[in-house]
């Protein structure tokens, strides 16, 4: 079996055009996961083929990396309209980084937007390869009727619901055929000797030749050739499925390339997992495409025993298949298989570094309906991040609650989705609160003395205390100078204790950071003091002093890392301006070509602000990290609101 990727931006007609390669010759086999992995298996000039249909949309990207992950070549659909062409930026990115290789289809040539020489240079500004056009379109006035092709130099016809027809290569298409087809034998030649030889004696090469060359570049991932049509008529299907039969690579190129990436032997690489999904009743499924020989149910595979090996097209199980190297199927009761990897029979290898998925800009605390669902939901979390790695699931720091981080708002949506209908699980979301903290703004001293009687050995402990601002960054820091023994050594501890839990909550109701203790006198009894006592004075003289001190909110700011296409940069200023950062620079990405990278420094309450922003100025193509960086002061009205906030919602709970 032969396997390749569909990909592309939403709305460019993938799942039609994996339809209608499907239904070239015969009726294709379709299959659906929960996370929008579509795959076809289906048959073409006697060969099987699964054609993998990875989601659209951008916050899907991960599973669209895994996608590729299994396969021999992909086909990246995109629109034919050029200012549409920054939308397979994030696509071309990821197929740059898995050296997977790669058919470009315009798609929708019916429906042109464009010249498509502007297509294709404007999506080379976001490619290393060279985008090498293969075809151009037969025009009658504004219509595309048909496609030549530039080795062959044979012209077709497109007709509805059939076969195109073969055409004599129209005079009004001669000089473009002919000017293209020059470029494209150039570029050729720069990968073959003998081409470029025929080329300055002035020789015309054969077809045949050519072909043999255009396959064998794009087995050696060194062009990405672009074909054209229109997938909803079935114009150029037929010659992008013979692309692939001819020109993809087997899948011992495939285990050779993972075996590479990954170093680890090729002899030994056995499998890859590259989707996994829960169903109800059955549990865990993962999508396994075999590498090598002697996988079947029972055998050993990732260090466990492989179980079930169901059929993707129907589900059933049978104990009595084999799959062969390229072979693509399910298996159930496999838990031990983590998604994605590279799999031997006695080991779990972890994918290539390009598989890792973009960091989550979405954070929201998932609250079960009812308390019975409480820790069914962490458990059930667990086993969904499992599955999805563009989801993290953390706890939230100040009440242990809940935390997921997704990629946007669609895949949260289909989160809970699944919580609902897989696992009985009903759940809202909401924002998480920042992480705010307080300090204070000038030094006070503070003298406590606890002293109780309680019939029998007394309570007693006096403690002088220096209470100060620390510099930034600096933390909670003790000191002692106390001179002849007025507080007995071993009491200091005790000390030291009692003035770090009197940081757990300052006047403002938040942690305190960044303030130096010292004591620096005081005075004990022989019976009645004890390291509880100076525990507690040391506690309750501190929390006087810091009330003494003119608390000061503290914000938390993030250091965030802005990947954008370059043709959005000069938004990004006004961007992080209006959402109170500090733009620190930007850089060209020198991982992506057409990419740029904007360092800045963001409040933490901005961050929502910032994904929401960006993803709408960016056509949800923009991504960031962030970094924990500082604390800052935050002043008036602002700071008013939190303290306020933050203990209403202490007195609710």
């Amino acid at each position: 079996m032969r396997c390749f990727t569909v990909l592309g931006p939403s709305q460019t007609g993938k799942s039609t055009v994996v339809e209608k390669l499907g239904s070239l010759e015969g009726t294709p086999r379709k299959s659906s996961s929960p996370y929008g992995l579509n795959v076809t298996e289906f048959t073409f000039a006697n060969e099987a083929w699964c054609a993998l249909d990875a989601p659209g949309p951008n916050e899907a990207l991960a599973h669209v990396q895994h996608a590729l992950l299994a396969s021999d070549a992909c086909i990246l659909c995109v629109s034919s309209a050029p200012e549409e062409a920054v939308l397979a930026a994030p696509y071309l990115r990821i197929i740059e980084a898995s050296q997977t290789p790669c058919i470009l289809f315009v798609n929708r040539m019916d429906e042109p937007r464009g010249r498509l020489r502007d297509v294709i240079a404007a999506l080379q500004d976001y490619a290393n390869h060279t985008l090498l056009l293969r075809q151009i379109p037969i025009r009658e006035g504004d219509r595309i009727v048909g496609s030549c092709d530039l080795i062959s130099e044979r012209a077709w016809r497109y007709r509805e619901g059939q076969t195109s027809a073969l055409i004599a290569i129209p005079e009004s298409a001669a000089e473009r055929e002919h000017e293209a087809r020059n470029e494209l034998l150039e570029h050729l030649s720069e990968f073959d000797d003998w081409l470029l030889e025929e080329l300055i004696e002035d020789r015309e090469p054969p077809s045949d030749a050519l072909y043999a060359i255009s396959s064998r570049v794009l087995r050696e991932n060194r062009i990405i050739p672009v074909l054209i049509g229109s997938a909803s008529h079935g114009n150029g299907m037929m010659r992008l499925m013979k692309a692939l039969r001819h020109e993809a690579p087997p899948v011992a190129a495939l285990r050779q390339r993972l075996a590479r990436a990954s170093t680890v032997d090729e002899g030994k690489l056995s499998a890859v997992s590259f989707h996994a999904y829960h169903r109800q009743n059955i549990g865990k499924t993962v999508l396994v495409r075999a590498l090598g020989e002697g996988l079947r149910q029972g055998a050993s595979l990732g260090g466990s025993s492989l179980g079930a090996v169901q059929s993707l097209a129907n589900g059933r199980s049978n104990s009595a298949v084999t799959p062969v190297p390229g072979d693509v199927f399910a298996a159930v009761k496999s838990d031990h298989l983590p998604v994605p990897s590279l799999l031997t029979l006695d080991a779990v290898v972890a994918p290539p570094q390009w598989t890792e998925p973009p960091t989550p800009m979405l954070e929201r605390i998932l609250v079960p309906g009812s308390e019975r669902d409480e820790n069914k939901l962490s458990e059930t979390l667990a086993k969904l991040s499992e599955t999805d790695r563009g989801l993290t699931v953390l706890q939230e720091e100040s009440t242990g609650a809940q935390l997921v981080c997704a990629q946007g708002p669609v895949h949260l949506r289909d989160l809970c989705r699944t919580l609902s209908e897989v696992f009985h699980i009903e759940v809202t979301d909401r924002t998480p609160s920042p992480i705010y903290r307080e300090t204070i703004a000038k030094p006070s001293e503070v003298h406590y003395r606890h002293r109780k009687q309680t019939g029998g050995a007394g309570q007693f402990a006096d403690v002088k205390l220096s209470i100060r601002p620390n510099e930034r960054g600096r933390g909670f820091t003790f000191n002692e100078t106390v001179k002849g023994g007025v507080v007995p050594r071993n009491y200091i501890p005790a000390v030291e204790a009692g003035a770090r839990e009197a940081m757990e909550k300052g006047p403002l109701g938040f942690q305190v950071i960044d303030v130096g203790v010292t004591l620096y006198d005081g005075q004990h009894h022989a019976v009645d003091s004890s390291e509880h006592a100076f525990r507690t004075a040391s506690k309750m003289g501190v929390r006087q002093a810091l009330s003494e001190g003119s608390a000061v909110l503290m914000q938390p700011v993030f250091r965030s890392e802005i990947h954008i296409p370059s043709v959005y940069s000069g938004s990004l200023v006004q961007i992080v301006s209006a959402l109170k950062g500090q733009v620190l620079g930007f850089d060209r990405d020198e991982s992506a070509k057409g990419w740029d990278i904007f360092r800045a420094l963001v409040p933490g309450s901005a961050l929502d602000d910032l994904a929401r922003t960006l993803r709408s100025a960016t056509q949800g193509i923009g991504y960031f990290s962030k970094t924990f960086d500082h604390f800052e002061e935050l002043y008036g009205k602002e700071a008013d609101a939190i303290v306020r906030a933050h203990e209403t919602q202490r007195v609710e709970h």
